[in-house]
């Protein structure tokens, strides 16, 4: 058993390749951890999102606080809000972030196949974020 106290993980900011506006990761666990599962809390200031992305073996989301946002490709712009829970299925592209006036933090759980967790594609354009109707 291992505690990992509070705080002792460093929040960092999410890769810019992958992200538009300001996100900040903290760890929860990572497959060296746990063989297969990566988690992190997510938190995105109003307006920020990721890129349009996908997982192999799917993604699981828990809002945590705030108001956000998620599309699968496709298909019209969701809110999802604190205590939401949403599932994304392998292979399904979308995006998801915080809403144009709000904070959203949620945690990413996800698990590795082949040491990959997420495919990473193109960013969400203004005009497709702004799809949602603020």
């Amino acid at each position: 058993m291992h505690i990992r106290p509070a705080g002792s993980a460093p929040s960092r900011p999410a890769p810019m390749e992958y992200f538009t506006g300001a996100v900040w990761q903290e760890p929860i666990c990572d497959p060296a951890e746990t063989r297969a599962l990566m988690a992190l809390m997510v938190t995105f200031a109003p307006g920020a999102r990721t890129h349009w992305h996908t997982h192999p073996l799917g993604q699981t989301l828990l809002v945590v606080s705030g108001c956000g946002l998620i599309q699968s490709r496709g298909r019209p712009v969701q809110t999802i809000r604190a205590g939401d829970r949403v599932w994304i299925p392998p292979g399904e592209d979308h995006w998801h972030g915080a809403g144009p006036d709000t904070m959203m933090r949620h945690i990413a759980m996800q698990e590795t196949e082949d040491g990959v967790s997420a495919v990473w594609l193109e960013p969400v354009s203004d005009a497709d974020y702004g799809q949602a109707g603020g």
